[in-house]
């Protein structure tokens, strides 16, 4: 029956998933968790997040934390918050693509359905450029394992708003920055994945 599921929630990344920046401290993922539909389906919901963390950070992990808080009571899912900071590290490409494929794997073989959500543009164009090259990876890798991903980059890259809210908080988002990422992750799936009611 429905109204016997529960669902828990598991939420890794960086600091985006807590919402530093956010003036009303909701940040992205708390935005997109109000407007879950609860009326029917239980939801508990726990960020883990770990400042200026990349793929490397969260393969060495995600395992650890996320299994303290998954029991068998719930229907455990587990969400992804990629960021750009394996650029800053040096990384390759391919070295960020096998992070993810590794834990994207290692979700597989403990059954957790996965939410990938890719790692939103900065301001600086350069930057920028090896981003959009790091997304694809991200996406490819996470879409050829049959794992939601949301692309963040493509639309936000030279969208006014976001940029404005960027340029007034310092290079993070603020409030219209985070409910732009929201409302991409509403709209890329989130309901679908939880075998949820969609969303009127």
């Amino acid at each position: 029956m429905v109204q016997d599921r529960k669902l828990r929630i598991v939420a890794v990344g960086d600091e985006l998933i807590a919402g530093v920046g956010d003036p009303r401290a909701l940040g992205w993922l708390g935005r997109v968790l109000a407007r879950t539909p609860q009326d029917d389906v239980p939801v508990q919901a726990y960020a883990l997040a770990c400042p200026q963390e990349g793929t490397e950070g969260l393969a060495e992990r995600w395992v650890q934390e996320v299994g303290r808080r998954f029991d068998e009571f719930h229907e455990n899912r587990l969400v992804i918050g990629l960021s750009g900071r394996d650029i800053d590290f040096g990384l390759s490409p391919a070295r960020s693509r096998l992070n993810l494929a590794n834990i994207l794997d290692g979700a597989a073989q403990k059954s957790i359905p996965v939410f990938v959500v890719g790692p939103p543009p900065g301001l600086d164009p350069v930057a920028n450029k090896r981003l959009a090259e790091l997304n694809a990876a991200f996406a490819d890798v996470t879409t050829r394992r049959k794992h939601y991903y949301v692309d963040t980059f493509s639309p936000l890259q030279n969208h006014e708003q976001w940029r404005t809210d960027l340029a007034a908080n310092g290079g993070t988002p603020g409030q219209a920055g985070y409910g732009l990422m929201a409302w991409l992750v509403l709209h890329r799936g989130w309901n679908q994945w939880l075998n949820l009611p969609e969303m009127s």
